[in-house]
């Protein structure tokens, strides 16, 4: 679908009963809260039965919508920041992603919770939320405690990965989906457990999701090269016309290794094509670059691109671990 067309719903039956799920289960929206849809104007249709299920919750929700952003992570206009800034819960299902924004940051720190669902598309949507989100929170909390207090973490892949992260006093975040106390935050759909590293060296092999591409075809890989902490080489043109582009921008920093990232969502047994439900699927690795000040780093970038390994093993402090696996 190119991104100037707006979304078209299939099954607004399965989309409103998504909408439901996101509105009561995941954010749990009460009568006496303020609630804001953020959405553009290619996800209007989703944004839209998102709103329908909050004013069903409250008197007092608001949709506000603009035209998609340039490049995910960019920042939304500022009026739009200032709506996120201001409700106590919002939702933003979008063609580019804000969740890596110091305006979807900044909300969560000053008391908002919320969640952000970049380019949604309705079979993303409406699979990703007919999920048992309890189950998946419990997936995320079994993975924290084979990771938590790790110095060291190495991934490795059939297709040629070998990268160490350097962790040192970084927290662990976990995306279980359940976003229900002021100032928590989860994409949806979710399940994953991520950190961002002080610092990395390798070679990681995306075999499965990465933008531009989308799902890569069988054999297809995107290779990247890292060294302290820096993307260094990338194989593929597209990807790196991206990153160069950022980097226009925001200089090395759009290079930052940002990002460690394990799927917990045992719902997902398929990979999609989509970012935003591919990183979540269990017993994948997702590593990210370019932006991490929104999830416990300290670097500013315009973009925070993530690629999914689909056959990864993951030594915690040398020992490997087991992963998720899909129901």
């Amino acid at each position: 679908m190119s991104e100037t067309a707006e979304l078209s719903i299939a099954d607004p039956e399965a989309v409103n009963a998504a909408a439901n799920t996101a509105v009561n289960q995941c954010l749990a929206v009460e009568a006496d809260e303020t609630c804001v849809v953020v959405t553009d104007d290619t996800r209007k249709p989703i944004g839209e039965a998102i709103y329908r299920a909050a004013l069903e919750a409250t008197d007092d929700a608001t949709i506000v919508r603009y035209p998609p952003g340039p490049q995910h992570g960019a920042e939304p206009p500022a009026p739009v920041a200032a709506a996120l800034a201001e409700a106590d819960v919002f939702l933003a299902p979008t063609t580019k992603s804000i969740t890596h924004t110091r305006a979807r940051s900044d909300a969560t720190a000053a008391g908002a919770r919320g969640s952000t669902l970049p380019g949604i598309t309705e079979e993303v949507f409406t699979v990703g939320l007919d999920a048992d989100y309890e189950a998946i929170a419990a997936e995320c909390a079994a993975m924290l405690e084979r990771v938590k207090g790790a110095d060291e973490i190495r991934v490795t892949s059939p297709q040629g990965t070998d990268i160490t992260f350097e962790l040192g006093d970084r927290p662990w975040n976990d995306d279980t989906g359940i976003v229900h106390e002021p100032g928590e935050f989860s994409n949806l759909p979710a399940g994953e457990v991520f950190i961002s590293p002080i610092s990395a060296d390798g070679t990681y092999v995306v075999d499965g999701t990465i933008r531009p591409h989308g799902r890569l075809e069988d054999g297809q890989t995107v290779t990247f090269e890292v060294d302290d902490g820096v993307v260094t080489s990338v194989s593929d043109e597209a990807i790196r016309s991206d990153l160069e582009t950022a980097a226009e921008e925001a200089g090395e920093n759009a290079y930052n290794l940002a990002e460690l990232g394990i799927g917990t969502n045992i719902g997902v047994n398929e990979l999609v094509g989509s970012v935003l439900l591919d990183e979540k699927a269990a017993g994948t690795v997702h590593i990210a670059v370019g932006d991490d000040a929104g999830i416990g780093g300290d670097i500013d970038a315009p973009i925070h691109m993530d690629g999914i390994l689909c056959e990864p093993t993951v030594f915690v402090d040398g020992e490997a671990i087991e992963l998720p696996t899909a129901e």
